[in-house]
């Protein structure tokens, strides 16, 4: 029988039939390279050598002029004219300071270099980095979802087109690194960076993260691995707080993804995290950024510094006495390159050196990191030009004359919004639903909450709108940024739309309930938009340095909710946010709840989809929901003893778990095959069962491969994700899913701390969610303990097997 194999999950095979699980992309120095950096190494003195080991925070000119150094509220940085007789490492930024045309902050880019090529005796350009958390952060560029939503697509390849439409945004107006993705997996949802993450589950993030990699890298950008490894551990869910963990769990949760993109995605950058664990900061870790990092995962690329990471093992951890020791303990840990700015680097590092307290051999491999870098990137070649590939067709007097070029480059263009409206419709999860949605035709819809008519609202703190724009309120956005009621006036045109806000996001105010609960009596249906505002240290509900104390919705949504919900009234609870929230009686008493974690400028559109129809949901949660609004630190990924029990009056059960989401049609699991029952510790496990989709319309599962061990020698998790597939069936079809489940992915890091895959039961669920499991594998491992390392198998690989040969755009691998 012929026989079509699609495979569109984790570790699912690449276009060309390859395993994604293969050799890294990362290209290797060619001899020509090697000899080319040590040549340079050698002609340098020790002030050009250090150059090339700091930025400068430099923000494009808005007139095509050179960038001006950022007066950042840390320290006065120093001109960049000082700095080019040496020569300099990176230009920080020079597109996420402040808003530039596009095409004129690619001209005050390729003069600056210009002038730094000019300005030191090897000619070397400095390389340039920016944010690309959610879309190339610069004036004008495409809003793509946050990663909360990559990971709540549970769709890999949608996030590598993201990720290569991002970077070739980025290397056409001459960026070569790109500050994303977050690796930290969430461990406590109270965090204000929660947004930035991809969710709970480490295989999850490192599966989604390795895609983003591969379209950045493929791109030509260089990506840049964070927060090596942590920072989302911290206590309560502070920013920079101290991490508390033993060295089990950060192994087995915190470190997996940031292995998997190293093995896997042809990652050149990694950064380190701000926090310490167990009183030793990230950032002069050389068990981690050296040992561990490059000698037993073999990576060869640049480790960065987070912003002002170095300075901060003085200024705040207080494990240097000054700056030099500080320099000397980030260089001797294995960190290449400070950022944003020359600080410790520059003069204190210099001063060291000389006075013989660091090793010049330290600063020496560095620079060999750096340049090797800067070589891949094509920087040393002779034929080097600094004019960008978005002005390459531009002849000499037209560069010469900027202001003509004022809008003639696009960063948001019809290809890059088609990208971020599927990753915005593949990522709407359909929590709840009691028959209400899809609406038909509802003839007046009252439109209530914060989330209405706030452009902003779908964007994540590292947009730019968010992150840089909200310090310019003059200047417009750069993009169309419709609101919620914007995009239901377009699905619904023949409803009559009454908006009322109710409240603010997180103000206390409630003189708005009578006019919300009067348009909710009057309407046959009511959207509720809730949710977070983005923002920075305080400035937002949700983002960096904007914790939360409880997982309550901010402000008084939840009494607006109540109210709501008061009239009668069926009611569609639509949650904008960075983070799930607790939603009271809304759980059991709601219509209909939507979770869009900040789904970015294709989001209202999305969401008003999901509310027609027109869009039938897919997405699953990446993140628990909790049930109450203190029931943190609690993820799925726990042990029996975390799970509610009779010695403790406290219930963490969530009201929604990880992994769940709901549909428009229905889906039927079942004729489950064992194939392999029994596998020896190194061999592998076989199942497949029949999907099919049971409704009258077309839709997507997920399904989800958990592994359960029920007796090991170190305390497991009731079980853990290890596979994923994503199905999308017409209605009436139905399929065969195959999982091979190889023996390596039951591994565990055991009491002698090394990782061990042990001989005896395992039961495999075939599951909806972490807890809705359709179909269980009762399978054993034989034969003794087997010890393995990071050359181990990191995926069951789930498969698609269609018995018809006619369907159209499945690949069969080789």
């Amino acid at each position: 029988m012929t026989t079509n194999v699609t495979t569109t999950g984790a570790g699912a095979p690449d276009a060309d039939g390859a395993e994604a699980p293969g050799t890294p992309a990362r290209p290797r120095p060619s001899g020509e390279t090697v000899e080319r950096v040590e040549r340079l190494l050698a002609a340098m003195t020790l002030e050009e050598k250090t150059a090339q080991l700091y930025g400068l925070w430099a923000g494009a000119s808005a007139d095509g002029a050179e960038v001006a150094p950022h007066q950042h509220d840390m320290d006065v940085p120093p001109a960049l004219d000082d700095l080019l007789p040496t020569g300099l490492g990176q230009l920080t930024r020079p597109f996420g300071t402040t808003p530039v045309d596009p095409a004129l902050g690619a001209v005050s880019l390729m003069r600056t270099q210009q002038r730094v090529t000019a300005g030191n005796r090897f000619a070397i350009p400095a390389l340039a980095h920016d944010e690309c958390l959610a879309g190339f952060a610069a004036w004008g560029a495409t809003t793509y979802p946050v990663p909360l939503s990559w990971g709540a697509s549970f769709e890999p390849d949608l996030v590598r087109a993201v990720g290569h439409a991002i970077g070739a945004d980025m290397r056409s107006v001459g960026v070569h690194q790109g500050l994303a993705p977050v690796l930290d997996v969430v461990r406590d949802a109270r965090w204000g960076r929660v947004e930035e993450t991809i969710g709970e589950d480490p295989y999850l993030v490192g599966t989604i993260a390795t895609a983003y990699i591969r379209g950045l890298e493929g791109a030509g950008v260089v990506a840049t691995l964070k927060h090596f490894a942590g920072y989302s551990a911290s206590r309560a869910g502070r920013n920079l707080a101290p991490v508390s963990m033993g060295p089990r769990e950060r192994a087995d949760v915190v470190l997996p993804p940031f292995e998997m993109a190293v093995r896997e995605s042809g990652v050149r950058s990694v950064m380190n995290a701000y926090t310490d664990t167990d009183g030793l900061p990230s950032a002069a870790d050389r068990g981690l950024l050296t040992e561990l990092l490059r000698d037993t995962w073999g990576f060869d690329g640049t480790v960065v510094a987070d912003y002002f990471a170095i300075a901060f093992l003085k200024s705040l951890h207080g494990v240097a006495a000054d700056w030099a020791g500080a320099a000397a303990s980030a260089l001797t840990a294995g960190i290449d390159v400070e950022l944003p700015t020359v600080k410790t680097f520059g003069r204190p590092l210099l001063d060291a050196v000389t006075a013989g307290d660091v090793p010049e051999e330290l600063v020496d491999t560095a620079l060999r990191r750096v340049l090797t870098q800067k070589a891949q990137l094509g920087l040393l070649d002779p034929d080097w030009s600094p004019v960008p590939p978005a002005l390459a067709h531009l002849r000499d007097d037209e560069l010469a004359d900027p202001g003509r070029l004022r809008g003639t480059v696009s960063l948001d263009t019809p290809e890059n919004r088609a990208h971020a409206r599927r990753l915005a419709e593949a990522s709407a999860v359909l929590v709840t639903n009691d028959g209400t949605l899809p609406l038909a035709a509802p003839a007046r819809i009252a439109l209530v909450g914060p989330q209405a008519e706030t452009p902003t609202g779908v964007l994540g703190c590292y947009s730019f709108p968010v992150h840089v724009g909200s310090q310019h309120p003059e200047v417009p956005y750069g993009i169309d940024l419709p609101t919620l009621h914007d995009a239901l006036k377009d699905e619904f045109p023949g409803a009559e739309i009454t908006v009322v806000p109710g409240c603010t996001i997180d103000g206390t105010g409630t003189e708005g309930f009578a006019d919300a609960a009067r348009a909710a009596r009057d309407a046959d249906i009511v959207i509720a938009a809730l949710g977070d505002r983005a923002g920075l240290f305080g400035r937002g509900t949700s983002g960096e340095g904007c914790d939360t104390a409880s997982l309550r919705l901010p402000g008084v949504q939840g009494p607006l909710l109540d109210a709501l919900l008061d009239t009668g009234t069926p009611v569609v609870a639509a949650l904008l946010s960075g983070r799930p929230y607790a939603l009271g009686r809304a759980v059991g008493e709601a219509a209909a709840v939507i979770h869009h974690f900040f789904p970015g400028q294709e989001g209202p559109a999305a969401l008003a989809g999901v509310l027609s129809g027109r869009v039938n949901p897919s997405g699953r949660l990446p993140v628990s929901v909790p049930a109450g609004d203190g029931a943190q630190p609690a993820t799925y990924l726990a042990p029996p003893l975390a799970a509610a029990n009779d010695v403790s009056n406290l219930d963490p059960t969530p009201a929604f778990p990880f992994g769940h989401g709901l549909s428009y049609t229905a889906f039927d699991w079942s004729d489950l095959t064992v194939e392999t029952p029994t596998a020896a510790t190194d061999g592998t496990l076989a199942l497949s069962f029949t999907l099919a989709n049971t409704g009258e319309r077309a839709g997507s599962e997920v399904v989800q491969l958990y592994l359960h061990d029920p007796v090991a020698t170190v305390v497991q998790p009731v079980r853990r994700l290890v596979g994923y597939l994503k199905v999308a069936l017409a209605p009436g079809e139905r399929t065969t899913v195959r999982a091979e489940v190889p023996a390596d992915v039951a591994s565990f890091t055991g009491r002698d701390l090394r990782r061990v895959v042990e001989p005896g039961d395992l039961d495999l669920h075939l599951a909806a969610s972490s807890a809705d499991i359709r179909l269980t594998a009762h399978t054993t491992l034989t034969g003794p303990p087997r010890h393995v390392d990071h050359t181990r198998r990191l995926h069951a690989l789930l498969t698609r097997h269609d018995p018809a040969a006619e369907h159209t755009g499945e690949r069969t691998p080789a």
